[in-house]
């Protein structure tokens, strides 16, 4: 019965494609927090006194409760990641179960996660614009195809 329906559902080539291609890009995404806490570090720039501690006590300790540029825009492409790679993972899955073909589905997942990986070199480096606006363009191109291929297909609006 419903077993046999998620072993079909596990064995479907599309949905496969789907589940490398979300965790590439949820790996992608989390590896954006050691690399916060990794500028967080090393430019001794802390959001919380407790963080702190190894730097001194108390009055000498607040001096690394301060923002910084570059901790600042890891996590600006951390939260830009959270804003795009979410709705691709429903929309995503959404589009796998809509029954497209093998070779278009590939296409969508691959660029997606070319222009989210892109996207963050584009920030991190940062290399000049528009790269790092394309990158993001072009991830939201895909996953707006997959939300218009999934309303054309099932269309009950």
């Amino acid at each position: 019965g419903e077993m046999a329906k998620l072993t079909q559902l596990i064995d479907n080539e599309v949905f496969q494609a789907y589940a490398t291609y979300a965790t590439i890009v949820l790996v992608k995404m989390m590896l954006m927090s050691p690399m916060t806490a990794y500028f967080r570090v090393t430019r001794k720039a802390f959001a919380n006194p407790e963080d702190t501690a190894s730097f001194g006590k108390g009055e000498s300790a607040k001096k690394y409760l301060r923002t910084d540029p570059d901790v600042e825009r890891v996590r600006r492409g951390h939260l830009n990641d959270l804003e795009n790679i979410v709705p691709f993972l429903g929309i995503g899955l959404l589009y796998a179960l809509s029954g497209p073909d093998l070779y278009t589905a590939l296409l969508h997942f691959r660029i997606f996660a070319g222009a989210r990986i892109t996207h963050s070199f584009a920030y991190l480096i940062p290399l000049p614009q528009p790269s790092r606006g394309l990158s993001w363009a072009v991830g939201y191109a895909v996953t707006m195809s997959m939300a218009y291929k999934v309303l054309k297909t099932a269309l009950y609006l």
